[in-house]
């Protein structure tokens, strides 16, 4: 039978029927300068479309100082964690009862910012997993950011969609939450540690009833007990629990997470600079530089916040390795960013407030609620926002303390009466009223 002509373009001569190896060559819409024989894996229109790209790239690229730079990342967990082991061993001797017998075990752990506290309590029960298997139990964990999850709701919702991703956001109630959970545990025989991290936010907003109802599913159901890890910045937020949930954290279980010293930091500097940059990119030096940058804080968290953002700087200028300049302005760059983040959380009657403190307060260590209010009353005049009344400004006041942007407590000696002191938590007052009235004049102009 005689072939059919190719219909692909008027006037040609090829039979439909391919010819070995390909189709009609003809119908490939080839562009000049195409080479007859595309990339593997592309098509004619790919391969235009990519070399189009290319041409038309309004960025300039180049080699990175990086290999890694998931490994300077927040998200990262090291396999060691340097000047950490002696609390890991700690934490091993208090919940070791959890994969021998069956027990279940709670632990408080505190310290400032950046001393480890967070990758310590996951690395430990990543780790504390596998003795619990080798003992034939089964274990999970658990961490919940409860600045992230203000609230008894949001922190179960958040467990809950641990097990299980299509758990619904609505229509249960906390109850109804802690009975799903209690027969998921029942079901999985698992023994679940939670992190309750910042868990001052969660006890200064709802109280410790949550923390009191984990404490005793043991008791009520045997098998699949729950243990926790709370982590606070500060020892004092242990005092907020009531005495039936104090009874569950003896003091004895409490762990110490003390600031690092600026030898320790140019150890856990000089881990990530091996994980996460190219040899020859970085002299010692800069590792002595950024730490002692760092160092004034012990923060481990600030240092590699440093080291990433000054590999970044020296990428965007092309220079393959990180100079002095590149930390100088990492320095600048990541106060500031850190600093933006926190105060994104925050509405905008919050916002009144807080600018109004942080004008008062610029000369002075602590200032009262009175003062507090007075100057709010100002800052709204200022921005032609309706002032809300006292009860309403209470509140905003403790919602900015359960956030950590301002300290808040009563009164000691030598001020008469009980009134609430307040004060600025390591963030200098002028910073903050900048970024805020940068913030909300921007949103001003944008209405």
């Amino acid at each position: 039978m005689r072939p059919r002509r190719c219909r692909t373009a008027r006037g040609c001569d090829r039979s439909r029927r391919p010819p070995r190896g390909g189709g009609c060559t003809r119908s490939r819409r080839t562009s000049p300068g195409q080479p007859s024989d595309l990339p593997s894996g592309f098509t004619a229109k790919a391969f235009i479309r990519t070399v189009s790209y290319q041409r038309r790239m309004s960025f300039r690229t180049g080699p990175s100082v990086f290999k890694d730079r998931a490994k300077v990342s927040f998200d990262y967990l090291p396999e060691k964690l340097p000047h950490r082991e002696g609390q890991l061993q700690r934490m091993f001797s208090i919940f070791r009862p959890v994969g021998d017998s069956g027990l279940a075990a709670n632990a408080f752990l505190y310290g400032s910012v950046g001393t480890g506290k967070t990758h310590t309590a996951k690395r430990f029960c990543e780790d504390f997993r596998v003795y619990a298997n080798k003992q034939g139990r089964g274990l999970d964990h658990v961490h919940v950011n409860c600045r992230q999850k203000m609230g008894d709701d949001a922190v179960l919702l958040h467990i809950l969609k641990h097990f299980d991703a299509r758990f619904p956001d609505r229509g249960f109630s906390i109850p109804e939450k802690i009975d799903s959970l209690r027969k998921w545990l029942e079901k999985q025989q698992v023994h679940l540690v939670i992190i309750l991290d910042e868990v001052d936010v969660l006890l200064k907003k709802s109280g410790s009833e949550l923390v009191y109802t984990f404490s005793r599913f043991g008791e009520e159901m045997g098998k699949g007990n729950v243990s926790m890890i709370l982590i606070s910045q500060r020892w004092e937020a242990i005092d907020r629990l009531d005495a039936a949930s104090m009874s569950t954290f003896r003091r004895t279980n409490a762990v110490e997470f003390p600031k690092y010293s600026k030898e320790e930091l140019e150890d856990i500097l000089r881990t990530r600079v091996d994980l996460a940059l190219h040899p020859g990119t970085l002299d010692r030096d800069i590792v002595d530089l950024i730490a002692d940058v760092a160092s004034e804080y012990g923060d481990a968290r600030y240092a590699i916040d440093l080291l990433e953002r000054a590999g970044a700087l020296a990428d965007e200028e092309f220079a393959g390795e990180i100079t002095p300049e590149n930390v100088r302005g990492a320095k600048a760059s990541v106060t500031q960013s850190d600093l933006h983040e926190r105060l994104a959380e925050t509405d905008r009657p919050q916002k009144l407030v807080l600018l109004g403190i942080a004008r008062r307060i610029r000369r002075k260590t602590y200032i009262t609620t009175g003062e507090a209010e007075d100057a709010y009353g100002l800052v709204c005049e200022e921005f032609r926002e309706k002032r809300r009344a006292h009860t309403q400004f209470w509140k905003y006041l403790q919602d900015l303390d359960a956030m950590g942007l301002i300290d808040a407590k009563k009164s000691g000696e030598g001020v008469v009466g009980k009134t609430t002191m307040i004060s600025l938590p390591g963030i200098p007052a002028k910073l903050l009223s900048d970024n805020i009235e940068a913030m909300l004049k921007r949103r001003r102009s944008i209405q």
